[in-house]
């Protein structure tokens, strides 16, 4: 089966082949659309409700299954004006670009303490057509718990800069020096690919 996956993020694409592929998913992404790509303001207060936003603008945009994904980051010890939720790249108005994003959350750790405990939470909707449409946001296909650090790690990956400050939180290894970290992340979403799968699998009617 193939669906569109609404985002022009390569990292993140490449990441849920990964994920889907098993199923027998194939995944285009806006860049293979050979259409004009609508600009979809994300004004959601949650993960879920970006994801349902953007899923419905590219649906009517290219009249084909489309899903889309949104990501809040949550950090302990943030209080909740502070927490970036939604806004992981906007601070202050300002969008940043990775090299910006990896020194504005080290610099968060650094003021917690030299240690930050973080999450992400996600939010999916699939649009099949107008009358069909699968939401989910939830504990089974969101990220583990880890560390953020002041420290960066050389490695860089496009689309993933809050990787280079990323500890695991039970050996305080940086993610990409653990056992398991391979191409795209790979190592680090296991916790939320079981999720993802599922979730595509009964609204799909697939085997897993």
């Amino acid at each position: 089966m193939n669906l569109l996956y609404g985002t022009g993020n390569p990292a993140k694409l490449a990441s849920m082949r990964e994920t889907l592929e098993p199923l027998g998913i194939v995944l285009d992404g806006l860049g293979d659309m050979r259409a004009p790509i609508p600009d979809v303001e994300e004004t959601g207060a949650t993960p879920l409700e970006n994801a349902r936003i953007k899923a419905s603008a590219y649906y009517k945009a290219f009249k084909r299954p489309v899903f889309s994904c949104d990501s809040g980051l949550y950090i302990e010890g943030l209080p909740e004006n502070k927490q970036p939720g939604v806004h992981v790249r906007i601070i202050n108005g300002k969008r940043l670009n990775d090299e910006e994003m990896i020194a504005h959350y080290a610099n968060i750790a650094k003021h917690l303490g030299g240690k930050a405990v973080a999450r992400y939470k996600n939010g999916v909707c699939l649009v099949i057509s107008e009358n069909e449409i699968y939401e989910r946001f939830g504990g089974d296909i969101s990220g583990r718990a880890f560390c953020i650090v002041p420290q960066p790690h050389s490695k860089r990956v496009p689309g993933y800069p809050i990787d280079s400050l990323s500890k695991l939180i039970d050996n305080d290894t940086y993610f990409y020096d653990s056992d398991g970290a391979g191409e795209v992340s790979s190592g680090w979403h296991k916790s939320w690919q079981n999720g993802f799968r599922d979730f595509f699998a009964n609204a799909l009617k697939l085997s897993i």
